[in-house]
């Protein structure tokens, strides 16, 4: 097995490694399978990953405090 060294801030690595723990998980483990799937997956599911990123950045689904946006204006093309 190779090791892999990666740089990041303190406090995102103080995030989550409390994120790990809340999950039974280790951040290593995390990041060896987001490494994995990254590699297997073409660009198929990229469009979700960032998806998923922008919703958890923004709080989505939490609460429509703030929200500018309603279900409808999702359905609207």
């Amino acid at each position: 097995m190779a090791n892999l060294t990666i740089s990041v801030d303190e406090e995102t690595l103080r995030r989550a490694r409390i994120r790990a723990l809340q999950r039974h998980e280790s951040v290593n483990a995390y990041l060896a399978e987001m490494l994995r799937r990254y590699a297997d997956d073409g660009g198929q599911g990229q469009v979700f990953t960032d998806l998923a990123a922008l919703a958890e950045s923004a709080d989505a689904g939490r609460s429509a405090a703030g929200r500018s946006w309603t279900r409808d204006d999702l359905h609207r093309g």
